[in-house]
């Protein structure tokens, strides 16, 4: 079973600002650029999972509309990390204090006031990701951190307590990754 894992196109806000799962749609043509690839490459009747966020919205359904065949559902736990009060706002405008204190205990500080933390982002896309069908190939559109995530659970890893555990690579904005599941 291959789990494809997708991240939106560029979302419409300025560069360096904090956003999480601050809803804002992404660029028009940036979503039709990757859904049409996305639409040559992908197995027949795969089944879709969504991040209800608009900007993965909008690529599913443009994705939709070229490959008929394709199954949508939506699953909130395939948002990205929620960063709180640290949304909207540029990650240089942080306190240093803050960002110190994330990366200290970065599996327990809830991010930004009202933030997840790292173990409860990564708990939100455990339930998912054990939730895979291993008979078939699962596309997720979603977000880099839960493409992250789901790199680090297929390598074994379920419990991320240090910042330098974090991948710092993900598929840029429109691009993708397979994960081989056994």
């Amino acid at each position: 079973m291959t789990l494809w894992l997708v991240r939106h196109a560029q979302p419409l806000i300025e560069a360096g600002i904090c956003y999480g799962q601050l809803d804002m749609k992404a660029d028009v043509e940036a979503t039709q650029d990757c859904a049409q690839a996305l639409a040559d490459v992908l197995p027949e009747k795969i089944q879709a999972f969504v991040s209800p966020l608009q900007r993965c919205g909008q690529l599913a359904i443009t994705l939709a509309t070229m490959r008929p065949d394709i199954t949508l559902k939506q699953d909130p736990r395939l948002q990205e990390m929620h960063f709180g009060n640290w949304e909207g706002r540029a990650w240089r405008d942080l306190p240093k204090a803050d960002l110190d204190a994330w990366t200290a205990d970065f599996g327990s500080y809830a991010a930004g006031e009202n933030g997840e933390s790292v173990t409860q982002f990564m708990a939100r896309v455990t339930a998912v990701f054990d939730e895979l069908p291993r008979d078939r190939d699962t596309l997720w559109i979603t977000h880099a951190g839960v493409i992250r995530a789901a790199q680090l659970l297929a390598a074994g890893v379920r419990n991320v307590e240090q910042a330098s555990q974090w991948p710092a690579d993900a598929p840029s904005y429109g691009q993708w990754c397979t994960l081989e599941m056994v």
